[in-house]
């Protein structure tokens, strides 16, 4: 099931700075990464394929974070780099929803962001 919400430019863009710079501010997220972890775990488990979905919707919002970073941040970030390959971020997802049922799947892409960020450092 998708969610239903309302989503602007601004929400966005406040969602992409609280992502890239660590603040804690809240934005309207639409679509799969909405849903909440316990959720996310039952439509898998349901229908494996599904997985699909909602990690397409993940790429999409890291490149629109990337997208959204101030000049020199973030800057050569991959989002798919050899080290860290998409099956790995996927099971990196499922991982982090099974560990946190109550957060969102949104939550868990932006733990992935950042993990993606360390990954660059190294």
């Amino acid at each position: 099931m998708v969610p239903h919400g309302v989503s602007t430019i601004a929400s966005l863009a406040a969602l992409a700075l609280s992502t890239i710079f660590g603040l804690a501010q809240t934005a309207n997220i639409v679509g799969l990464g909405a849903t909440t972890c316990k959720n996310f775990v039952s439509d898998v488990e349901q229908n494996a394929r599904v997985q699909r979905d909602y990690f397409a919707w993940a790429q999409g919002f890291m490149s629109g974070v990337l997208m959204r970073a101030p000049p020199g941040v973030d800057e050569g970030l991959e989002l798919n780099p050899p080290a860290f390959p998409l099956l790995r971020q996927t099971e990196f997802l499922r991982s982090f929803c099974a560990r946190n049922p109550d957060k969102d799947y949104s939550d868990g892409v932006i733990e992935l962001y950042r993990a993606l960020r360390i990954e660059k450092r190294l």
